[in-house]
């Protein structure tokens, strides 16, 4: 089974070229789409060395539109079939990304989560703030969609090309998580979940989500609950 890896990217010049190490070092089937959502550090002079090589599409924004819409442009080309979303900041860890896989390939799941607080290291040095959030989020997706997560706002989303073809994404910017796990509920689809390894950076380190896009987060579940 082939799996598309979407890599919304804004301004990360400092850990771009190792995570697109880590991912073409995956022992699996895959491809690479980078979507530069209009960088203005040295993002797009680093991509264009790996732009047209093995396994790794560039696509560029000539202008920041958020990273729920560079998603939503990476969904418009991607092959597999499979697909997940893979931040550029490494946080998250790629060697995961075969295990999410593997209830995919097996045919006991059509859409994998990769959850941070199934890991014995649940927090791991987590800010209070964007521990709390997460865990608010998911206790809301659980109460409106019956969703039984242990972890909604988690980046490692994987889905089965068919479902997410199913999803209508109106998205911009972090509402994407929200928005997909709402709508992948609402047309019936069990989401599993597995544990997954976390390295959270701080917003000195570049963290860009903010108290604001919890709330915009939210909304968009209360929202998606009742309309379409």
């Amino acid at each position: 089974m082939k799996l598309s890896i979407i890599v919304p990217v804004f301004n990360e010049e400092n850990t771009i070229e190792e995570i697109i190490r880590q991912v073409i070092s995956l022992p699996i089937d895959s491809e690479l789409i980078i979507v530069d959502d209009g960088s203005t550090d040295k993002t797009r002079e680093i991509l264009k060395k790996y732009d047209g090589k093995d396994k790794i599409k560039i696509i560029l924004h000539e202008k920041n539109r958020g990273k729920g819409y560079a998603i939503r442009t990476g969904l418009k080309s991607f092959s597999g079939d499979a697909v997940t979303i893979q931040d550029a900041d490494l946080e998250y860890d790629p060697k995961d990304l075969p295990k999410l896989l593997k209830p995919i390939e097996e045919g006991k799941a059509d859409v994998v989560y990769g959850s941070r607080f199934m890991n014995e290291k649940k927090r791991d040095n987590q800010r209070l703030s964007f521990y709390l959030g997460s865990v608010v989020l998911t206790a809301l997706t659980n109460i409106l969609y019956n969703a039984h997560l242990t972890d909604e706002a988690t980046c490692y989303k994987m889905f089965k090309r068919d479902v997410i073809s199913a999803v209508k994404l109106r998205c911009k910017r972090f509402e994407f998580c929200p928005e997909v796990t709402a709508k992948v509920r609402k047309l019936g689809f069990k989401i599993m979940e597995l544990p997954i390894s976390y390295k959270p950076r701080k917003i000195t380190e570049g963290k860009k989500i903010n108290a604001k896009d919890g709330i915009s987060a939210a909304w968009t579940l209360i929202k998606y609950r009742f309309i379409d």
